[in-house]
């Protein structure tokens, strides 16, 4: 970082933009190798899935699968609000690999492009990429793919701003024909990165953070709509809404301490008034802030998010559903 330069705009905790055009990432930038996780026993690899953009993915599995196998397969999105970190991260390379434990799943984690380097949709992009390669052919030529994934029991999963694209990339399968050859069983989306101009719920007595978030937004997004984008308000006048949710179940967990709680609320509230997915179900967990599973995955409650993941993953559905985490 250079502490030289005119700086233009500061974004904390996530980047540092200069008058001359250049920028510093704030966090977000740590490596962690694949392999064999020695606490959880999962196991890791990394792919290149479409070289012309550079777009890759993390596969994880558990090491004790025996031959011919099959595991839900979760495509998991990771957060950062478009602008950090990557699939190879410390800390959320540490969080998947217990997830992955718990669920006992097979797991893909996507490398997107990003902000401000490859402006939005770029990142939309680059996660519809690994859906249009697990249909095709390519994908059997995977071993961990080919041996274990049962590609009938397909979930898209994400945290913050990958909550945010499992949303998108749901209404995508509606209307593509990449939904009439892959099954898309749920979503799980973990603090979802939903905003809008007008304030809800707790956002109206807390201005500041309001402020923050929607500064974080249109320097992310370049719209003349702001926070009333269709990418980040799906109820916005011309948005899509949820209806014709391309899947069967959907879970959405948001943090009591979170300025996005109550777009999370509102979400879960549309999908069952929509009469979309037959199963919706909302999971509220008291006294934590965002990303607190990231930063602490062996809290007690982060612990329970993986198993009620864990259970929405492996169940069979059980209806409209709210749970409250204390």
């Amino acid at each position: 970082m250079d502490s030289s330069k005119d700086v233009s705009l500061e974004i904390f905790p996530f980047i540092r933009v200069y008058k001359d055009g250049t920028f510093d990432r704030l966090a977000g930038f740590e490596i962690a190798p694949p392999g064999l996780d020695p606490e959880t026993r999962v196991e890791s690899k990394d792919i290149l899935i479409l070289p012309e953009n550079g777009v890759s993915a993390r596969i994880y599995r558990p090491s004790s699968i025996s031959a011919n196998t099959k595991l839900p397969l979760v495509i998991y999105f990771h957060g950062g609000a478009f602008i950090i970190f990557s699939k190879a991260d410390p800390k959320y390379h540490s969080c998947l690999n217990t997830l992955v434990a718990e669920c006992n799943a097979i797991l893909v984690s996507v490398d997107y492009r990003r902000v401000p380097e490859h402006p939005l949709p770029a990142a939309y992009d680059d996660s519809w990429a690994p859906l249009q390669w697990i249909a095709s052919e390519e994908a059997q030529s995977e071993p961990w793919l080919r041996e274990h994934a049962d590609f009938d029991r397909l979930f898209l999963v994400g945290d913050s701003c990958g909550a945010n694209m499992s949303h998108h990339l749901a209404m995508r399968f509606r209307d593509d024909v990449l939904g009439e050859r892959l099954k898309l069983l749920g979503i799980g989306m973990i603090q979802p990165y939903f905003w809008g101009e007008m304030p809800i719920g707790t956002e109206v007595a807390d201005p500041d953070r309001k402020a923050w978030v929607d500064n974080t937004w249109r320097f992310v997004c370049v719209s003349d709509k702001g926070c009333d984008d269709p990418l980040i308000n799906p109820f916005a006048d011309g948005a899509a809404g949820v209806d014709g949710l391309a899947c069967e179940k959907v879970l959405v967990i948001v943090s009591e301490k979170d300025i996005l709680r109550d777009r999370g609320r509102l979400y879960y509230e549309k999908l069952v008034e929509s009469g979309g997915p037959a199963e919706a179900e909302i999971m509220e967990i008291d006294g934590v802030d965002h990303m607190f599973h990231i930063y602490d995955p062996s809290c007690e409650k982060a612990k329970r998010l993986f198993k009620r993941l864990a259970s929405f993953i492996n169940s069979d559905g059980e209806g409209h559903k709210k749970e409250t985490v204390e």
